[in-house]
């Protein structure tokens, strides 16, 4: 037994008293250490620990379900997203996964989330391996010993090595990640991969602080200006969240997960896990400068004969991640709470080519595009993509919504007008043409539409509306050629340009006739208008 501060916490109501040696508030040094002595990963030339997860490299939404009891059964927005399962399976997986950790070695941690004290949680974690313990001390609030809870409200227990039995457990296969909203807890097992930890409570927030504080749970990244004032960005992978919000000129809330109070902007976690795909100090400095001794890289590959990570090597998955504590991030406001955001920024990485570089929303065109949370993949990135396709993910996080999008949408509409916040469309991807024929936006132009925002610089131009989308786009932008801003105007064939540009327009309809049913007319008549006629 070994605790970093002499005691052991009481783990008979997890029936975890079984267990082998039990570490208890380790720190990142006694980790890494155990870690190696452990051979669950090796110590690479910048001092960070490198691992791999094993044979899931990303999360599994399939195998995440979700309890279905009193508490969740006519809340929960069941279905894809949030599978339901049975009470008493449960109730038998935890004593299996108990029994299997029983004469093992275990991690424990102790934590919070929630940066706003209002809102905080007290969360106990309990893992097979000391990575995992690593990643918790990272990714979450870190109290005082002194703060600890003898019984935190929230315990996950994660158990790589557990094998669930699809025909006798009621899984889908042999990994699992389970919420348990009655008892409080998360279980899971069959996969090393980290994320599914975090998302774990992630989900969680996303139902107790809209459903029972009125606070906005976000998947987004935050910054604050010199003058206080904040930024919130959304988007999915590969738009952008995470190098935009990454200013040198603002100060990081967080990178990932956010709440919205009546008072705050405040981060969940108490780290980032960040994508480290190409990663060079020139792109990502800060991101590349975080990665110290006791940062936590996974399924990286080493330059052949040498303990330097090789970023570009994807040989192992291209969801190469390294997860840090805030406090590696030199410019990171500590504690990580912000003042109510001036301006709001949705990103797309718009591999047609048809959405504005920069556009203002209404308040209803605000709620439609963050129930519509799109974006597109392009070829290569995922096996069988061979050209642009749509993604759609309700709020910008669809696969951690335990509450209709709906919910969450009229929650934002309702922060918006009170705070009057300017809410901007920002396409990170393609102008000139969809993927293939155009090119991909310029950073430095995204940049500086963001800055120009940010500095009220667009607050007196001209607008103009998309014939189809109906969006605002400026006329002229600070450091921006003028002729970038009409996407239209940059494409050779301006018939194609109408056609791709319905095309689009019916997506976005189809795709939110799911749900029309929760929605408000205004809502749904900020819809883009798909129109028939070329626009010569």
């Amino acid at each position: 037994m070994k605790s970093s501060n002499n005691q052991l916490p009481d783990l008979s109501y997890l029936q975890l008293d079984r267990a082998g040696n039990l570490f208890y508030q380790l720190t990142p040094a006694e980790l890494v250490e155990a870690a190696i002595q452990r051979n669950e990963g090796t110590l690479a030339d910048s001092g960070a620990l490198a691992i791999d997860t094993g044979e899931f490299t990303g999360r599994s939404p399939k195998d995440r379900f979700v309890v279905d009891d009193n508490i969740t059964h006519d809340t929960v927005w069941w279905g894809k997203v949030n599978i339901k399962f049975d009470p008493s399976k449960f109730d038998a997986l935890l004593n299996k996964v108990t029994t299997y950790l029983a004469g093992k070695d275990i991690f424990v941690r102790d934590s919070s989330a929630c940066a706003n004290e209002k809102c905080h949680i007290d969360i106990r974690v309990v893992t097979e391996t000391a990575y995992q313990n690593l990643f918790v001390h990272h990714l979450f609030l870190r109290p005082e010993f002194t703060e600890l809870s003898s019984k935190p409200e929230w315990t996950i227990i994660a158990a790589p090595g557990f094998k669930a039995d699809p025909a006798i457990d009621g899984t889908r296969q042999s990994n699992f990640s389970i919420i348990n909203f009655t008892k409080k807890m998360i279980l899971i097992g069959g996969t090393g991969y980290t994320g599914e930890i975090k998302k774990g409570i992630f989900s969680v927030l996303n139902f107790i602080l809209p459903h029972q504080k009125n606070v906005l749970s976000m998947h987004c990244s935050a910054n604050i200006g010199e003058k206080g004032d904040t930024a919130i960005f959304f988007g999915l992978s590969g738009t952008g969240k995470t190098t935009l919000s990454a200013d040198a000129n603002r100060r990081l809330i967080g990178d990932d997960e956010h709440g919205w109070s009546d008072y705050t902007i405040f981060n969940f976690e108490g780290g980032c896990y960040a994508k480290c795909v190409d990663l060079t100090p020139e792109k990502e400095p800060q991101i590349f400068s975080a990665i110290q001794f006791g940062a936590l890289l996974e399924n990286t590959n080493y330059i052949k004969g040498t303990r330097k990570v090789d970023f570009t090597n994807i040989d192992k998955t291209e969801n190469t991640r390294v997860a840090y504590p805030l406090y590696n991030v030199s410019n990171a406001v500590i504690p990580s709470i912000g003042l109510l955001p001036k301006n709001i920024f949705f990103l797309t990485a718009d591999a047609f080519g048809i959405l504005p570089p920069i556009s203002k929303l209404t308040t209803n065109q605000a709620m439609y595009h963050f129930i519509s949370g799109y974006t597109a993949k392009v070829a290569g990135t995922e096996a069988g993509v061979n050209e642009p396709t749509e993604t759609f993910s309700a709020c910008f996080g669809q696969a951690f919504l335990p509450l209709n999008p709906v919910v969450y949408a009229k929650l934002l509409g309702n922060k918006i007008k009170e705070g009057n916040v300017n809410v901007w469309l920002v396409n990170t991807g393609w102008t000139g043409g969809a993927y293939g024929t155009g090119k991909r936006m310029q950073l430095s132009y995204t940049r500086a539409m963001i800055n120009a925002a940010l500095n009220r610089e667009l607050d007196g131009v001209q607008y103009k509306p998309h014939p189809v989308f109906n969006l605002q786009m400026p006329v002229s932008c600070p450091n921006v050629p003028s002729e970038l801003l009409d996407p239209r105007n940059t494409w050779a064939n301006k018939g194609q340009y109408d056609e791709q540009a319905n095309n689009l327009a019916a997506s976005f309809v189809k795709n939110f006739e799911q749900y029309a049913d929760l929605s408000s007319a205004e809502i749904i008549n900020a819809a883009p208008k798909v129109i028939s006629a070329n626009l010569v």
